[in-house]
């Protein structure tokens, strides 16, 4: 009789922790006091800067979310991995996150081919994962259909490609122009390819076309090339690592029209890289600037010089950004799990943060404006912005 009461009482405490430990199907129990949000970013390899940058926006976030009472009184606890900037890298983290560590949603990767590299894991266990910086057209819907757990709060590369395009033929007066891309970069091909659609169609003539390959470091070859042509802008659409470079001696070689680019400038690396004398009538697209006189913007550069005693870039920005968005999701989500997550953030809409006002589109893409950064000595002196997708 001992025996059988004591099964009995075994069996009915195990009922008992499993149900009051699968109220969340993602690990996040119903009395817990933690909501775990998982972060998969590059914080070393080729594109460090822009994970760590990322991260410290979104580290700040949570920190002033926590600060307020946190979710519903629920702390939000950051699960942070480095994925070396390897797309594989992310794909297993991403697994590791949501099966071992149990987060309800994953933010990251920074890059559009490393972040669709884990979206997979995400479609199979049902787990948001949400980028701030994915900008590849093909990020939340490709032609297989849409990715229904995968979302971004940044405008997407046919939009830069195209604003850019308008901005060299209208701001510019440019007629002609040049390109120089990274041919190993989904990135950099598809800027292209919209800048090049875009200024065409508006009169303009791509007078010659450069390629070079992540990595490369001497690049006067095509730059001579370049040289003795008739042109008024290059487009350079790539990563600071490159462009950096290719600047600083692009101006060596004594050209000195106006270069563009996109987001993939915004680093300090890049002037650390070209020089500041280098960069000037350097002109990129951007989620944010430091000019912005928006009383949001300009709290978020103080509090942010006060935290970590330097300038905030986009990629702080955007990061920081990212976590208020998953915060303001599990605030009008009906549980706290992964699923209803999914649902408040498809649902998005008048969304305020640093990098701009938005709503979440049909294809879990923001519908928002776009800036257009000028730099003078390397330091930010013209910022236009340029309407709504």
């Amino acid at each position: 009789m001992k025996k059988k009461l004591s099964i009995l009482l075994a069996v009915g405490l195990l009922i008992s922790g499993l149900t009051a430990c699968g109220a969340n199907s993602k690990g996040q129990a119903a009395n817990s006091n933690e909501i775990k949000i998982g972060i998969n970013y590059e914080l070393s390899g080729g594109v460090a800067s822009y994970g760590q940058s990322s991260v410290d926006g979104i580290m700040m976030a949570i920190d002033e979310i926590n600060a307020a009472g946190g979710i519903d009184g629920k702390k939000l606890v950051p699960v942070k991995y480095d994925n070396k900037s390897e797309p594989a890298e992310a794909i297993t983290l991403a697994n590791k996150l949501i099966s071992q560590d149990g987060v309800v949603a994953i933010l990251g990767p920074a890059t559009s081919g490393s972040f669709k590299s884990e979206i997979s894991v995400a479609e199979k266990k049902k787990v948001p994962v949400i980028s701030g910086s994915a900008t590849a057209d093909d990020v939340t819907v490709d032609k297989a259909g849409k990715k229904e757990y995968a979302f971004r709060i940044c405008y997407t590369d046919s939009f830069q490609g195209t604003a850019m395009a308008n901005f060299a033929a209208q701001n510019l007066s440019a007629k002609k122009a040049v390109i120089v891309k990274d041919s190993s970069s989904d990135y950099a091909k598809g800027l292209a390819d919209n800048f090049t659609k875009t200024f065409t169609a508006a009169g303009g003539t791509i007078v010659g076309e450069e390629a070079y390959v992540a990595k490369d470091k001497d690049f006067n070859a095509i730059l001579t090339k370049i040289k003795g042509l008739d042109f008024d802008v290059i487009y350079l659409p790539g990563y600071y690592e490159e462009a950096g470079l290719i600047i600083k001696q692009a101006r060596a070689l004594g050209i000195d029209k106006p270069i563009l680019g996109a987001d993939g400038f915004d680093s300090p690396d890049l002037t650390n890289l070209a020089g500041a004398s280098a960069l000037t009538k350097v002109y990129f697209t951007n989620h944010y600037s430091s000019l912005d006189k928006d009383p949001a913007v300009v709290k978020f550069i103080d509090d942010f010089k006060k935290k970590y005693n330097k300038e905030p870039n986009a990629f702080h920005a955007l990061g920081y950004d990212l976590a208020k968005f998953v915060a303001d999701g599990l605030k009008r989500s009906k549980s706290l799990d992964s699923g209803a997550l999914k649902d408040a953030l498809a649902e998005t809409k008048d969304f305020t943060g640093v990098t701009g006002s938005f709503s979440i589109d049909e294809n879990h893409n923001p519908v928002k404006a776009i800036v257009v950064v000028g730099l003078e000595n390397g330091v930010q002196a013209t910022a236009e912005k340029s309407g709504n997708k």
